[in-house]
């Protein structure tokens, strides 16, 4: 990298920057779901709601999304990043180490020891970044079932 990646606080400026590097899902979906992202996260702001963007050169380059959250079945508070994408041309340079740094920072900051995130098991990609991070499973294990006979 030549110029430095600086990690901040998301700006409703960055919103179509976002998008841009949301790649996934339907695209026609995207603009009513970061809408509602960038009101509940950046436009509300709150303690225990962090969203994050990675800048180099003026240029968003990444982004990640998380929060502290209390969970039902006894879980204590904990922080949880559901959102988390860097440009293709700017991987393997860093930037999502930066980031989720950053947010597990901030997590502990805001009082909580443990960090989660759900990773779809077919996407070797985000998961091999988060083994990398050193995210293990861990003593929740997640069920579904799908509803497509009621």
């Amino acid at each position: 990298m030549t110029d430095q990646v600086t990690i901040r606080n998301a700006r409703q400026s960055d919103f179509d920057a976002v998008i841009v590097l949301d790649l996934v899902g339907d695209p026609a979906d995207k603009p009513a779901y970061w809408n509602s992202i960038f009101d509940r996260y950046v436009t509300a702001a709150r303690a225990g709601r962090i969203f994050l963007v990675a800048e180099q050169s003026g240029e968003v380059i990444g982004f990640i999304v998380g929060e502290v959250r209390a969970w039902e079945f006894g879980s204590e508070p904990c922080g949880w990043v559901f959102a988390l994408s860097v440009s293709p041309r700017s991987r393997e340079m860093g930037v999502g180490q930066l980031m989720l740094t950053e947010m597990c920072r901030r997590l502990k900051k805001a009082g909580v020891a443990t960090v989660r995130t759900m990773v779809d098991r077919e996407n070797k990609l985000t998961l091999s970044f988060f083994r990398s991070q050193g995210l293990r499973s861990g003593r929740y294990v997640e069920l579904e079932k799908p509803l497509d006979d009621f």
